[in-house]
């Protein structure tokens, strides 16, 4: 049978960067292909050629068994390849419906839209890929899985046969990937072609018929499903097997921080903690599962000092720090890895010693005469860090946005876990890391809990919450709706609590 899309020798170079080379990829009709790679292995790089992002140095692209020039994403589209970005392309504004025939508009005499056939063609492309929509729904008032089923039939619409799907997973419940798994396996069934990129591994062997695993710009390895498991993929990614269970505490020390009744609004003014009460112990990693949206975010802002509380108490140690400035917080013993490495992290344009005391850059560590910063021990220090985590970098002097995504998380970890804190708030923390930078920073946490620290973990990751936690709490709307033991709670029931839903 001839390949739906084949790629043949695909070389791809960067200034100092080789990100493919020589690469053969095909993928069959009404096949379900998994994508799996390292950060940097190529991935991206690959899947941008063949929708028209990049043009390759060498290589040809087949559709259908016919070499074809690929120069843009309209010409993409045209060749029926359609891609759904990990983060949506949609007008919050505009309805499901207006979203989905945006640049397609039907018109009455050309130049009215004619909306009972723009919902009659939605509704027909809804009904033909069983993908269940609002249509008249603005698509702001959507959940994030709704969302992506909207860019999903955006490019259906449009005519795609084949499908990328870059990280779909990445922030949805168990119950949205459900829906979502349902869904491309009914593509499938229509004759459509999926490509599924993805970190989660037990994600890519539910739902793929094969998997190919790119290594530093090079195939590893294409492999069938159901002749392999996680342990040997994770070893095609990464070179060796990785670390998945984590040893759980049975035993917690006094409360490091305590949390009472705590209120925020967001950024809209409106009421984003809703009276939030929890305690975190010495030598114990608390959890916070939950859908994004929900607060986590304004949480810990509001714990580390960068939103106002309207009411409530923030204790470290017996030490009130509701009304504490961020540097106070820091001082005290709070160290932080925030969900956006690049807004809060880090400063790319600072170096790698310069970030890696930034918050300690004012203490005496680091000053001389309590003003003047003293290069030789920041730099003794960071030349420490470096070696001690593992931080792949030509000098303390590069600057941190030449890294990649992983050796930028390193940085933050080796700072904030070099303080020897009471309390780490460490929100999302491996989101978009590869496997093996994965392992390392959820390993990092867990030894600094051994060591006695305070963990307070916030994750859309039911999978890293579980592995992780040794107690969970679920926030929704705003609220801590329950608390759970991870060993005696699944992720079908975290799952449904997360969504708002009560256990009978």
């Amino acid at each position: 049978m001839t390949p739906a899309v084949e790629l043949r020798g695909i070389t791809k170079t960067f200034p100092g960067v080789l990100a493919n080379d020589h690469i053969d990829f095909s993928v069959e009709k009404a096949e379900i292909h998994g994508l799996l790679g390292e950060n940097g292995a190529g991935k991206t790089v690959l899947m941008s050629i063949l929708f028209g992002l990049y043009h390759p140095d060498e290589g040809k692209i087949l559709v259908d068994g016919n070499v074809v020039e690929i120069d843009s994403p309209a010409t993409a589209m045209r060749y029926g390849i359609g891609m759904v970005h990990q983060h949506f392309m949609l007008v919050p504004s505009l309805t499901v419906a207006e979203n989905i025939i945006l640049g397609r508009e039907p018109t009455i005499n050309g130049v009215i839209l004619d909306r009972a056939r723009m919902l009659k063609d939605v509704d027909e492309c809804c009904h033909i890929y069983r993908i269940d929509v609002e249509l008249e729904a603005p698509v702001h008032s959507l959940s994030v899985g709704v969302q992506q089923r909207v860019e999903i039939l955006k490019a259906l619409y449009r005519g795609a046969q084949v499908l990328v799907l870059d990280e779909p997973t990445a922030v949805l419940t168990p119950k949205e990937v459900e829906d979502l798994f349902r869904a491309m396996r009914a593509l499938k069934e229509e004759g459509k072609t999926v490509i599924f990129i993805s970190h989660k591994l037990k994600e890519v062997l539910a739902i793929c018929d094969r998997i190919t695993v790119l290594k530093r710009g090079r195939v590893a390895g294409t492999v069938e499903t159901a002749r392999t498991n996680i342990d040997e993929l994770a070893e095609m990614m990464v070179g060796r097997q990785v670390v998945s269970t984590f040893k759980k505490l049975a035993k917690t020390r006094g409360a490091v921080l305590t949390v009472e009744s705590l209120r925020a609004l967001d950024d809209r003014g409106l009421a984003a903690l809703k009276g939030v009460s929890f305690e975190v112990h010495s030598t114990e990693i608390l959890g916070i599962a939950g859908v994004e949206g929900n607060g986590q975010t304004e949480l810990v802002e509001a714990l580390m000092g960068l939103r106002r509380t309207t009411e409530g108490k923030v204790v470290l140690s017996d030490v009130d720090i509701t009304r504490a400035t961020p540097e106070e917080r820091i001082r005290s013993g709070v160290s932080h890895v925030p969900e956006d490495r690049h807004k809060r992290g880090l400063v790319p344009d600072f170096s790698v010693l310069e970030n890696l005391i930034l918050g300690s850059h004012r203490g005496p560590e680091f000053t001389r005469w309590g003003f003047s910063l003293d290069f030789e021990r920041a730099s003794s220090f960071s030349r420490e860090l470096v070696e001690d985590y593992s931080i792949q970098t030509p000098s303390v002097d590069a600057l941190a946005r030449n890294l990649s995504g992983g050796t930028q998380q390193r940085v933050i970890v080796a700072r904030e876990f070099s303080r020897g804190p009471k309390l780490i708030i460490a929100a999302q923390p491996t989101r978009g890391l590869d496997v093996g930078a994965t392992e390392y920073v959820r390993g990092k946490l867990v030894e600094m809990r051994d060591r006695g620290s305070a963990v307070l973990l916030v994750s859309a990751d039911l999978d890293e919450i579980r592995a992780l936690s040794d107690r969970i709490a679920v926030m929704y709307e705003g609220e801590i709706v329950a608390f759970r033991d991870p060993e005696d709670t699944s992720e079908q029931e975290l799952g449904l609590l997360m969504a708002g839903g009560r256990l009978g």
